[in-house]
């Protein structure tokens, strides 16, 4: 009986044994491809700007114009409280822990959209609206230029402008 019994708990050790081996095998493994699979993370920033503008296209007659913009179409202007997110994407760096140093992005969006568009008028007094319709759509497509040629090509980027709480924009280029 004696036998028996520690035949079986020799067993039951070796059986133990060979699932923890098992287990740990896993686990390095698990660790090793985590290891080598890149981290993709995303990071976002949040500016806000005011502006005004008048949506107008210049060949079409004020009548064309004032039907298919309404309001927006004010020939004193109008202005919008805008928010801005912008997101970068990409892969954490492995010695320093960032994808990109948040600062340096502040200062991209501060430089090239908040100095450059708030309390302005986008019509009159900015050069990249004055010969391009400052829509939304337009607007998010300047921001995105203006940042893309600040950022790193190993990163991607996608900007969304708010014009109001319900409408809103974005350009991934």
């Amino acid at each position: 009986m004696i036998g028996s019994d520690l035949t079986k708990g020799i067993h039951n050790f070796y059986t133990a044994h060979q699932t923890i081996y098992s287990i740990g095998s896993l686990l390095c493994i698990q660790i090793a491809i985590m290891q080598t699979k890149p981290r993709i993370v995303s990071v976002f920033r949040k500016a806000h700007f005011n502006a005004a503008h008048r949506l107008n296209v210049p060949s079409w007659t004020e009548e064309k114009n004032r039907a298919f913009f309404g309001l927006c179409n004010n020939a004193h202007y109008h202005g919008h409280n805008y928010e801005l997110e912008v997101k970068v994407q990409g892969e954490v760096d492995e010695v320093t822990g960032y994808l990109i140093d948040m600062k340096v992005l502040k200062d991209y969006i501060d430089e090239e959209v908040v100095e450059r568009f708030d309390h302005k008028n986008l019509n009159l007094d900015t050069e990249e609206f004055k010969n391009i319709n400052p829509t939304a759509e337009n607007i998010v497509w300047v921001i995105w230029e203006r940042l893309r040629a600040r950022l790193d090509q190993k990163f991607s980027l996608s900007v969304r402008l708010y014009e109001t709480p319900r409408n809103f924009v974005e350009y991934n280029g």
